[in-house]
């Protein structure tokens, strides 16, 4: 039921990276400057909410636990290996990467500023938030496919046995 929780929390975030890369990134790309960095204000307010903290760190706390739990066993390695991914390119990127930026937007005041210099906030926010959005869409989908190879690699392990 562990491992069932684990791919479920998992599965969720890697969707919602996945989701914000190939639909949210590329429709908010098509913003003018102030209605994109209003936008993103919100949304980084927003998604400070029980719900997404669930799944986030849900998944931060699933995956070790897992690989304790399942250490020795079929599939721990890549346990472990989805772990690994998951704290180093999701919440190490998070961590150090998006929320730093998030938290330079958040404290703009966008209506006292110039269209130069919403200009030059933007560019200093979007493309490296893209780009580490980028790299916990990919972190997070590998982590995904490792609880799913672990997952099969422990059916087959119990199929065997039986």
């Amino acid at each position: 039921m562990l491992l069932l929780l684990t791919a479920l929390t998992t599965a969720l975030m890697a969707g919602f990276f996945y989701s914000w890369s190939c639909s949210v990134i590329p429709g908010l790309a098509l913003l003018p400057n102030v209605a994109y960095l209003q936008t993103m204000q919100s949304i980084n307010r927003a998604i400070q909410n029980p719900v997404f903290f669930a799944g986030f760190m849900g998944t931060a706390i699933l995956l070790p636990l897992c690989v304790w739990k399942q250490w020795g066993g079929a599939g721990s390695g890549l346990l472990l290996a989805a772990a690994i991914c998951y704290w180093i390119g999701v919440m190490g990127v998070t961590v150090f990467g998006n929320v730093p930026l998030n938290n330079m937007l958040d404290g703009a005041q966008l209506s006292a500023t110039s269209q130069q210099r919403l200009a030059e906030l933007r560019t200093a926010f979007e493309q490296p938030w893209v780009r580490l959005n980028t790299i916990r869409t990919g972190a997070s989908i590998a982590a995904l496919a490792l609880v799913l190879l672990a997952m099969l690699r422990s059916s087959q392990q119990t199929s065997a046995i039986q």
